[in-house]
């Protein structure tokens, strides 16, 4: 059996540039879909000030907490499918903290 330093380094490689690339990319998107979030969140309250809605706030902030914890459960299965490589968290790592 033979050790090839070469291809390992190269798969390294690769994963990393993945990693970074995804990462990067999942902080983009995050910080678009928390705006567009926002901004709902924003008129919703601004309609409510002026008489327009009645919103029971309650609900609508257990409404998002909701949808915060399907989030990170979606995510922890995203994470469980893409390869567990330490180049590819490493790239990833770096990758969101660049985006």
């Amino acid at each position: 059996m033979e050790f090839d330093v070469s291809a390992m380094m190269g798969d390294m490689g690769v994963g990393a540039v993945v990693g970074f690339v995804t990462g990067y990319a999942v902080k983009k998107v995050m910080k678009l879909a928390l705006a567009l979030i926002g901004a709902y969140l924003v008129s919703l309250l601004w309609l409510e000030q002026k008489g327009v809605l009645i919103i029971d706030k309650d609900k609508l902030f257990n409404l998002a907490g909701e949808w915060t914890h399907e989030i990170l459960t979606l995510g922890e299965k995203v994470m469980a499918l893409l390869p567990g490589t330490a180049a590819f968290l490493g790239g990833f790592a770096l990758g969101f903290h660049k985006g």
